[in-house]
């Protein structure tokens, strides 16, 4: 069974006991999160369930394992001739989640 949940923006495949690094989501360490926008369910048998645009009483729970900072990203512009460079950074924050269950 798995689920593909909308989440920051992103679509994430989320099956239970999975760990899934997310962008950055409100909540505590050892909290629990309930993710209500699944767009997709996929059941043991076979059977998958598609939402318009969400399934109606789906939702994942999950468990925040922590945070941690993505790859540092570099962003260098220059103009040929000009003199002209810039040089940026940016990191993303994430959050670690660990799939507790898919409860439709």
């Amino acid at each position: 069974m798995y689920a593909i949940v909308q989440c920051g923006g992103h679509q994430v495949k989320m099956v239970p006991g999975a760990t899934v690094v997310v962008d950055r989501v409100e909540g505590t360490t050892g909290g629990e999160i309930t993710f209500d926008q699944v767009l997709l369910v996929e059941k043991d048998d076979g059977e998958v369930m598609a939402g318009a645009p969400f399934v109606a009483n789906a939702r994942v729970v999950a468990i925040v394992d922590g945070e941690s900072r993505g790859p540092k990203v570099r962003v260098f512009k220059k103009k040929r001739r000009k003199g002209m460079r810039r040089s940026r950074g940016f990191r993303a924050d994430l959050t670690v989640l660990r799939v507790k269950d898919v409860i439709v």
